[in-house]
């Protein structure tokens, strides 16, 4: 049986009754991608405030990688809810915090001494990750890459790459960030190679390290093992193992931002070892919730214990509904058959999206890690010229026939797909039907494609 089930035009009457209120009471700012109104959700099934019933291949931005509401996060939040709600781990200790605390540091990359600090969301995660690398070197200076996206706080503002979206009119940012070239290869030179353009990578950092900053001055590296928002770029194993040699040679502490490539999205549970880098402090949150908000930096335990006792933490951070959710989350994703699924998931998907690249010109690139995965649209394959708009018109055609997709790129033009990873053959087909109409419709291919009902 088909997952998709439309009774009303998408979004329908109740869901934009729904929206229009929100839009009365809420800050423009917090944008919205759809209108729809959601009812209830499990799996990778959302059934809005109109009865219908849609295909999730969003999955919260990255959060739901064990799907909506499974049933082991959902029975250990009712029983947590049932007998503590908060108590702030500054003030004592609770077991599902300490457990989470354990459960992280034997999770993490690497068989160094490790130990983790939970926090509450992927920004402050990333900047609590820079503080600790400051306190641990006694520097002030971050490296950190073209296309990146880190967070929306000063900091991680600072250090996010996307400036018309995320910053405008929102600086001065903080100081002693530092920007390099990150290699896309969908973008390289076409008289360069995909090693020339790693080499030239490398190259670049250790050019940054003479023309923006001292080694001696810089506290750490940040790096996404794949870009998130900026369109599922992974970064080459080479040279992240380069980034480890230089973080190594000049004692500077490199840092995983694992915020949406980790907890299995990429078919391993942290996207690092698919290059074998094992970095100094590994920052985790979105799929680590299962939908709660928390965070965590874990990593070695020599660099965790720099900063003073009170200079890390916060009201809710390690909160006992979003440790237990974690705890639960960590128990699916590590499940025998778990990841082998995850990684037939996404050689699914990727046979799909293969197939749309040799249909629609506007497919210039297919990649990502796993199932992690996202096309670029193009408006010429020769040129590469980023095609905004035809993104809009796919992810807008999609959920009038029941999928939710969502875009991502430095220029806007990529469809990216989150969907749960334990997703079945039949939904992943179904959505990928869905999808190929909606390409077809948004590149003028099949104008005719018409909404299932």
């Amino acid at each position: 049986m088909p997952t998709i089930e439309l009774v009303t035009e998408v979004p329908g009457p109740k869901s934009l009754a729904l929206a229009r209120r929100r839009e009365a009471a809420s800050a423009r700012g917090a944008a919205k991608l759809t209108d729809v109104g959601v009812a209830h959700a499990h799996g990778a099934a959302v059934v809005d405030v109109d009865g219908n019933t849609l295909l999730d291949f969003a999955g919260g931005i990255g959060v739901l990688a064990v799907g909506h509401t499974p049933e082991g996060v959902v029975a250990a939040l009712q029983r947590q809810a049932a007998e503590l709600v908060h108590l702030c781990a500054i003030v004592g200790s609770y077991e599902p915090y300490v457990a989470l605390l354990e459960r992280l540091v034997a999770i993490a990359p690497g068989d160094h001494p490790k130990k983790a600090i939970l926090l509450n969301s992927g920004a402050e995660a990333v900047e609590t990750a820079v503080k600790i690398a400051r306190a641990a070197t006694g520097r002030p200076a971050v490296l950190v890459f073209e296309g990146a996206y880190h967070g929306r706080t000063n900091l991680t503002l600072a250090m996010t790459s996307k400036y018309g979206l995320f910053k405008k009119g929102f600086g001065p940012f903080a100081p002693e960030v530092y920007r390099v070239p990150f290699p896309d290869l969908f973008r390289r030179p076409p008289h360069l190679s995909d090693a020339e353009v790693i080499a030239e990578a490398i190259a670049g950092l250790e050019r940054a390290l003479v023309a923006q900053v001292d080694p001696s001055a810089l506290a750490a590296v940040v790096v996404e093992p794949v870009q998130g928002e900026g369109g599922f770029v992974p970064a080459p194993p080479a040279f992240l193992r380069a980034l480890r040699d230089l973080c190594t040679r000049y004692g500077v502490v490199l840092v995983a931002d694992e915020v949406q490539s980790g907890m299995g999205r990429t078919g391993r549970l942290w996207a690092v070892e698919h290059a074998g880098v094992v970095p100094d402090l590994l920052v985790a949150a979105k799929s680590l919730g299962a939908g709660m908000p928390i965070a965590a930096v874990v990593g070695r335990a020599d660099l965790m214990d720099a900063p003073h006792p009170g200079g890390l933490g916060g009201t809710y951070s390690g909160n006992p509904l979003a440790c237990v959710a974690a705890l639960a989350a960590i128990d699916l994703v590590t499940a025998p058959g778990f990841l082998e699924r995850a990684r037939a998931v996404g050689d699914r998907l990727r046979g799909h999206l293969d197939r749309f690249a040799e249909r629609f010109e506007a497919v210039g690139d297919v990649r990502g890690l796993g199932p992690m995965l996202a096309i670029e649209l193009v408006a010429d394959r020769a040129t590469k010229r980023p095609a905004p708009d035809v993104v809009q018109r796919t992810t807008a055609e999609a959920l009038r026939r029941g999928l939710i997709v969502l875009r991502a790129g430095l220029y806007g033009n990529c469809v990216r797909l989150l969907p749960p990873l334990d997703l079945s053959d039949a939904q992943i087909d179904e959505g990928m039907a869905v999808l190929e109409q909606a390409l077809a419709v948004a590149t003028g291919t099949d104008a005719r494609a018409g909404v299932a009902r």
